[in-house]
């Protein structure tokens, strides 16, 4: 087997490990509870999950979606969110090679993954994530190919002055908040690590598809003009569109120029 297929595999298998962390990140840290202790337990009797009954994906399947202990059916959420960080730490790898970039993609891809679930849940882009986001995108710039420092803060400073110029717009005319300031943190997070061309294409994707899911929910009518929708969650697909195609795309479209 060669040296590729084997670093392809440790990838995948450290995301599918990385992401059942993410699940407890995901279910405690909105709930302010400790994402380190106490172990995890089942959500619905408390009872222990023991290391057999937590190795990504393989334990699902065992116990047929069910807690071992009163039977009560597993959240299919938890087995998607490993399978997709095992996919894009793999996609990673596969885009960027065994590069710094590979290892801050992966990162991002966490942070997106994290943010896009909990914003599709409760609404909510929590400060822990998005703040300290910033910093670290900011301070790795030097270590990746596709920004620098001077581009992230401008990507951090567009992505924060566009969503807060929309904000304010929305709040004196309509005298509500149209969008969460937590979004405004997550594009400036975004800045930080993917630069200005990725918040311009983060932000064009990630309306996309909001305004795709928001005449949905309406053709459907499961809610008005005034439903709220996880923006959050639609950046960070903007995002990940940003962080694996969007030197081929900011190419695609100067080129028709």
């Amino acid at each position: 087997m060669s040296l590729s297929i084997l670093l392809a595999i440790y990838c995948t298998v450290l995301g599918l490990i990385l992401g059942s962390y993410l699940n407890v990140v995901i279910y405690r840290l909105p709930r302010d509870l400790s994402t380190v202790l106490p172990r995890s337990r089942c959500p619905a009797c408390g009872g222990l999950i023991a290391a057999r009954d937590n190795i990504p994906l393989l334990s699902y399947l065992l116990l047929r979606g069910r807690c071992r202990h009163c039977a009560v059916r597993i959240s299919p959420l938890y087995p998607t969110v490993e399978a997709l960080t095992g996919a894009l730490f793999l996609l990673s790898y596969l885009r960027f090679g065994l590069t710094p970039d590979a290892a801050a993609a992966a990162l991002f891809v966490c942070l997106m993954l994290v943010l896009a679930v909990i914003d599709a849940e409760h609404l909510l882009l929590p400060d822990l994530i998005t703040l300290p986001g910033i910093v670290v995108g900011l301070a790795i710039s030097h270590w990746v190919s596709w920004t620098d420092l001077l581009s992230s803060a401008l990507g951090a400073a567009l992505g924060a002055g566009f969503l807060y110029a929309l904000w304010w717009i929305w709040y004196w005319v309509r005298k509500e908040e149209g969008l969460g300031l937590g979004d405004v943190k997550m594009l400036a997070m975004v800045g930080a690590f993917l630069g200005w061309k990725g918040v311009l294409i983060t932000l064009f994707f990630g309306s996309v598809a909001g305004s795709v899911v928001g005449l949905g929910v309406l053709a459907l009518g499961r809610g008005d003009l005034k439903s709220k929708l996880p923006f959050g969650t639609f950046l960070a697909l903007g995002g990940l569109i940003a962080l694996f195609m969007g030197p081929a795309l900011a190419r695609s479209y100067l080129s028709l120029f």
